[in-house]
């Protein structure tokens, strides 16, 4: 599989780059996650507070990106920084399956959005690109399919969207208890350092294959 960044979204976004790995041979998880998710979260309440987490540099970096492409990140946040903002409240976090558990544990920890697709579901290669205005996209969780205006930053395959970047992914091709097989995408936007992202997925292939087992590899891509 390849990862392609259509010419118009390199020209308005300038150093937008993702890291993109792939864990293969995954089989449910036995062991209990719980100690490390206290260990995470402790990690979290020593580094932020509540008052001051819109101002972190990362948060801001995916603040800012969603500003340009029209979504309004005070309504609909980036998604380390609503995990972050769940621990910081006392909320709990929801408990999906043992794949997803443990790789929103590296974007609470890291503050870095992470997607995953099933890459059986994932048809060709994978492109960033802009939506077509009325394009339909029905992401994890949704009830009804919601139209697309045309400013929004996607990745789809050879045959349908499989995220709004870089914060919904799509019903379509959701991971599952089932699933044997990711891809896995650290989603940067400008201003988020190559080793922050490299990072996260690092820790995130970590977490699976700790609690899933299977094999990894992962590659930096950017428009440069």
């Amino acid at each position: 599989m390849n990862f392609y960044f259509d010419p118009k979204v390199k020209e308005r976004f300038p150093g937008l780059k993702v890291c993109i790995g792939s864990i293969s041979g995954m089989h449910p998880a036995k062991e209990d996650m719980e100690e490390l998710r206290e260990s995470v979260f402790t990690k979290v309440r020593e580094r932020y507070s509540l008052e001051d987490l819109k101002d972190v540099n990362i948060f801001r970096a995916y603040r800012d990106f969603f500003w340009n492409i029209d979504v309004d990140p005070t309504k609909v946040r980036p998604a380390g920084e609503a995990l972050i903002r769940r621990v910081l409240r006392g909320s709990s976090i929801p408990k999906i399956n043992p794949i997803v558990d443990a790789y929103n544990l590296s974007s609470i920890e890291t503050g870095i959005a992470l997607a995953a697709f099933d890459k059986s579901l994932v048809k060709g290669d994978l492109t960033m690109r802009f939506s077509e205005p009325g394009e339909m996209f029905t992401g994890i969780g949704m009830d009804e399919p919601m139209m697309l205006i045309g400013k929004e930053v996607v990745l789809s395959d050879s045959e349908k969207l499989v995220a709004i970047y870089p914060y919904r992914d799509a019903d379509s091709t959701k991971v599952t208890i089932d699933t044997k097989n990711i891809i896995l995408l650290s989603c940067g936007v400008p201003g988020i350092e190559d080793d922050l992202l490299e990072q996260a997925i690092i820790k995130a292939i970590d977490y699976i294959t700790r609690f899933c087992g299977g094999k990894s590899e992962y590659k930096l891509r950017t428009t440069l």
